[in-house]
């Protein structure tokens, strides 16, 4: 049961939340993926009338951007299913995104997004080879965008003890590599949480970080404290 709590609860991390209209129109998706981009959230409600709308049941696999942002929008309400104990809900919405992802990376075969919801899925199942590799797709059809790094990052470094050591790196570099460009929230929550094997991994990174990188997260980690 942890696993599937960082496989979907992990996914679906957000902050707030936002009403959304009775109607939905295609276009309108880009800007719904946006807004989920930006950490933030619809209601429960919501999300289910837009997965179950017209518009979303005919969106064509290769709109990226708006099966994004419905994946973005079920993950959510896949974690709400597993924490309340709502089996057969929960199994209903993993074949959905599993549906969802096989037909996204059927046409972008490149969706980084996509892989990452794919290693979740498959990490549900159990940690092995396999499903590491499915992570390191995602690292390697994006490994400089912000917006998907915190994302991975938020599912990566619990698992980073079980990973191979060449994506374990990866999973390091990517903590690292965050922090310097100054986006310290997430890393700074992970941290905090994390067991002490996990944080004796990232401290080897930490003490890497530039002296001002090392202020700005010590002091976000300050924040956390009681």
């Amino acid at each position: 049961m942890p696993l599937l709590t960082v496989a979907f609860g992990c996914l679906g991390l957000v902050w707030g939340s936002t009403n959304l209209g009775q109607s939905i129109v295609a276009a309108d998706f880009w800007d719904v993926e946006a807004q989920l981009l930006r950490f933030e959230n619809f209601s429960q409600a919501a999300s289910v009338r837009t997965l179950e709308s017209g518009a979303a049941q005919s969106l064509s696999p290769c709109d990226s951007h708006s099966q994004r942002a419905l994946l973005l929008m079920e993950l959510p309400l896949a974690d709400a299913n597993l924490r309340s104990g709502a089996t057969s809900d929960f199994d209903r919405r993993v074949q959905s995104l599993e549906t969802r992802t096989r037909r996204i990376l059927s046409c972008t075969p490149r969706d980084s997004f996509a892989w990452l919801v794919a290693f979740g899925l498959e990490a549900r199942r159990g940690i092995s080879a396999r499903s590491f590799d499915l992570l390191a797709a995602s690292y390697e059809t994006s490994p400089r965008e912000a917006w998907i790094g915190l994302r991975r990052m938020i599912v990566a470094i619990p698992l980073a003890l079980s990973a191979p050591e060449h994506i374990q790196r990866m999973i390091l570099d990517e903590f690292q590599s965050l922090v310097q460009y100054r986006l310290v929230e997430i890393p700074a929550r992970l941290y905090f949480n994390a067991p002490a094997e996990i944080r004796a991994l990232l401290d080897s990174r930490i003490e890497q970080l530039s002296p001002s990188s090392k202020k700005l997260f010590s002091e976000e980690l300050a924040r956390l404290r009681p």
